[in-house]
């Protein structure tokens, strides 16, 4: 799935996060993670980001996480919006998301 503009999803609450997708200008995928947690759960909330976005077989784009203490659930849902919404998706097979 290729991120063809900007997109957000999510609030800057506690116990949540803001994910901000964009496309990429040189064909990588950069991953930038802030969180109040990172110490704690920061290879977990990395390891999250990594398998969603392989699962929607994102290969290239600029991904911006904001976590304020987000559950793994939400940190999905939430970057499953986001780059839905970024890639303007119409005809997603929602299987692979399970």
């Amino acid at each position: 799935m290729k991120i063809v503009k900007e997109a957000l999803a999510g609030t800057l609450e506690s116990s949540d996060l803001m994910v901000k997708v964009a496309p990429a200008s040189d064909g990588t995928l950069d991953i930038v993670i802030n969180s109040e947690v990172i110490r704690q759960f920061g290879a977990q909330i990395e390891k999250v980001v990594r398998d969603t976005l392989g699962k929607l077989d994102v290969t290239e784009g600029l991904v911006v996480i904001e976590d304020k203490g987000a559950l793994d659930c939400a940190i999905c849902a939430r970057l499953q919006t986001a780059v839905l919404r970024g890639a303007e998706c119409q005809d997603l097979d929602w299987s692979v998301l399970s």
